[in-house]
């Protein structure tokens, strides 16, 4: 799952590089963490390889490198969405 998929825990936090086939539309994968339960979607809409343009966690903007976990028997969704990485600022900007 590291490989390819790029979903590596470390410790309590998750990390998120993915390189996967271009033509891949995306994947997902579910985790269990103690007993929560994390719902992974990765979404692939330019047809890339690898780079991350952004990561959700139940809604809300977390670094891909340390998207944190919480063993709190809740289910939780992770979106990932593979682009440019620099976007992912682009859009946080006021205006963007």
């Amino acid at each position: 799952m590291e490989s390819i998929l790029g979903i590596e825990r470390r410790g309590a936090f998750l990390s998120v590089k993915p390189c996967i086939p271009a033509a891949w539309p995306g994947f997902s994968v579910v985790l269990r963490f103690g007993a929560a339960r994390y719902e992974i979607e990765v979404e692939n809409p330019e047809h890339r390889c690898n780079g991350v343009a952004g990561v959700e966690l139940d809604g809300v903007a977390v670094d891909p490198l340390a998207v944190p976990l919480r063993d709190d028997g809740r289910t939780h969704s992770v979106r990932v969405v593979i682009g440019e990485p620099e976007l992912a600022w682009r859009l946080a900007l006021p205006g963007g």
